[in-house]
């Protein structure tokens, strides 16, 4: 298999691998939702709490995909 892009990487998994695909789904979700409390005005205590976890569980996510990501390279012919 040739090497790929990390986009390319990206868009690969996302088709032809189950669990990256499903972290990809998570890591959207999460970051729409960051999103969502970031526009609101004014933010409260809680929305900050909130958006703080939700970073930290999209931070966990993106370190899965990487890890995947990295699996899927090292398999791969050089």
């Amino acid at each position: 298999m040739e090497k790929f892009s990390q986009e390319e990487l990206k868009a690969y998994l996302t088709q032809a691998n189950d669990e990256f695909r499903a972290l990809a789904e998570k890591h959207a979700e999460y970051k729409r939702q960051i999103d969502a409390i970031e526009h609101k005005s004014p933010m409260t205590a809680e929305d900050e709490i909130e958006e703080h976890r939700l970073k930290k569980l999209k931070l966990h996510i993106k370190d899965q995909m990487q890890e995947i990501m990295s699996r899927h390279r090292a398999t791969q012919p050089a």
